[in-house]
């Protein structure tokens, strides 16, 4: 993979539902006749699709009986099924809901999968609209899923989205392994991951520098003289996640600082738990003078539990991830900002850049952050004469 550069056979029937309650629908992007195609697969990413017929050899079945396994069909043994199972999974076969009627005679489906952590994350509904804008200049229809940040889910829904035979699948990793992705990649599914990188397989990928955001984020507020600095975020196990903390800790480590352990809170799933979190840290003997959060949902949380007790003033925040109404806040809220629509366009170009061109060496795309300051950090407002502002608010 490159250094990170920084960058401005089956049956027709419906496919069987994903465990754990994973939705899969279609974007508004229109469907129209393609004016071109992309030159075949090359050798190096690309063998042959293992079929049914290839699971019933290895199975030593026949291919009624396979499909009957692989359709969930009762009346086969549990052995047999078991060895069905195997085989497939050995061969890394999966089922094609679309059973080909659904393809062109170039072999293109003229859609794109696209697995989101939450559709209803402002961010990731952001990358969505970046990939429909260039599906939408390609003539492609986006297939959208989502795991609600659940790990267990994402193998499901993607196996969902490859067996509607999508041309590229462009992905937000909820697990810690995307290794089951292997036997896609070598058969020419191109793969394309956003936010956070993939494990496990070398694959295209659209990240944002997480860590350096962040720690500008606290530097900004180490600036503005505080020292018992907040920091909250999201389940650690996810990368961006722990990339912020760290760059967090770059922050500290460089004032010479040591952050208070009690101060850094992570397994924030929404804004009713930040501001649980936020209440308690006001709580003790010597509460945080600033908070940094690292999510745009846990930003609001933080807003929310401030303003319930007229803390809003007091507290300096800053939030990573820009959000909808946060020049309009009081404080109006700095954040460090990144651009996601920008991102899901860039994922969904080099998507179509390798089903053109399969032969094209894997990328890693870094994009930059930028600090948008506003008052909430204890900065004037750029509208107030300096001096004017009360000089008691937010300040260490």
């Amino acid at each position: 993979m490159d250094r990170p550069e920084q960058s401005p056979g089956g049956v027709a029937t419906e496919p069987t539902p994903p465990r754990g309650g994973g939705e899969v629908g279609t974007s508004a992007s229109p469907t129209s006749a393609p004016t071109a195609t992309g030159p075949a697969m090359s050798a190096s990413r690309s063998r042959s699709r293992p079929t049914m017929r290839d699971v019933a050899a290895r199975a030593m079945v026949s291919i009624k009986t396979v499909s009957r396994v692989v359709n969930g069909e009762q009346g086969v043994a549990d052995d047999t099924t078991h060895r069905v199972q195997r085989a497939a999974s050995e061969l890394g076969y999966s089922r094609d809901v679309a059973a080909g009627s659904l393809r062109s005679a170039q072999g293109r489906s003229w859609s794109l999968g696209l697995l989101l952590g939450s559709v209803g994350n402002p961010f990731d509904a952001s990358i969505s609209r970046g990939v429909d804008e260039v599906a939408q200049e390609h003539g492609v229809t986006v297939i959208v899923a989502s795991t609600g940040e659940n790990p267990h889910r994402e193998r499901d829904l993607v196996q969902a989205l490859i067996g509607r035979r999508v041309d590229a699948l462009i992905m937000m990793p909820a697990r810690a392994d995307q290794a089951y992705l292997l036997p896609e990649v070598q058969h020419g599914t191109p793969v394309v991951v956003v936010d956070r990188p993939a494990s496990g397989i070398d694959v295209d990928e659209v990240l944002v520098d997480n860590r350096r955001g962040a720690r500008i984020g606290v530097e900004h507020l180490i600036a503005h003289g505080h020292r018992r600095i907040a920091a909250l975020g999201h389940v650690s196990r996810l990368r961006t996640v722990a990339d912020r903390f760290a760059g967090t800790r770059d922050a500290f480590e460089a004032a010479g600082m040591v952050p208070d352990p009690r101060l850094m809170v992570e397994g924030i799933d929404d804004e009713a738990q930040a501001a649980a979190a936020v209440h308690v840290l006001l709580a003790l003997a010597d509460p945080p003078t600033a908070i940094f959060s690292s999510r745009n949902e846990i930003t609001v949380g933080v807003v929310r539990a401030l303003q319930s007790v007229g803390m809003q003033h007091r507290i300096a925040v800053v939030g990573f991830d820009d959000f909808e109404q946060a020049d309009l806040l009081d404080p109006p809220v700095t954040v460090v900002a990144q651009d996601p629509v920008a991102t899901g366009r860039l994922a969904a170009e080099r998507a179509f850049a390798r089903i053109g061109d399969p032969g094209l060496e894997v990328r890693s795309m870094v994009h930059p952050t930028r600090l948008i300051v506003r008052r909430s950090c204890g900065c004037p407002d750029p509208g107030v004469p300096e001096g004017d502002e009360d000089p008691g608010t937010l300040g260490p």
